[in-house]
């Protein structure tokens, strides 16, 4: 698995090197017509793609701590002594139960 794992990551990285490799031209990026960045275009390409990457992070992080917060409140209300049926009818009836032995005549 370590193998595929590293097989992948040069793969990805060679791309990223070849793709940077013909990208080199410089662009100029407007941000509506308040600012102006002059850049190389792999340089614009690689800032958009982190800013992805750190898009679907965070994403994934809200959602494993929501579940993970739902998780815990599961496990909290598992631990909570529940009442027995027996319990709740012996508390609902008119005669109580005792734990006293039945009067002899």
């Amino acid at each position: 698995m370590q193998t595929v794992r590293w097989i992948i990551a040069a793969t990805v990285f060679l791309a990223l090197l070849f793709l940077s490799l013909q990208n080199a031209e410089t662009v100029t990026v407007r941000v509506f017509n308040f600012a102006s960045l002059q850049a190389p275009l792999i340089f614009i390409v690689l800032i958009a793609f982190a800013a992805g990457v750190a898009a679907g992070l965070l994403a994934g992080a809200l959602r494993a701590s929501r579940l993970k917060r739902q998780l815990n409140k599961l496990r909290r209300d598992q631990r909570l002594p529940v009442p027995a049926a027996s319990d709740a009818l012996a508390s609902a009836s008119a005669y109580p139960r005792s734990n006293r032995p039945p009067d002899v005549l």
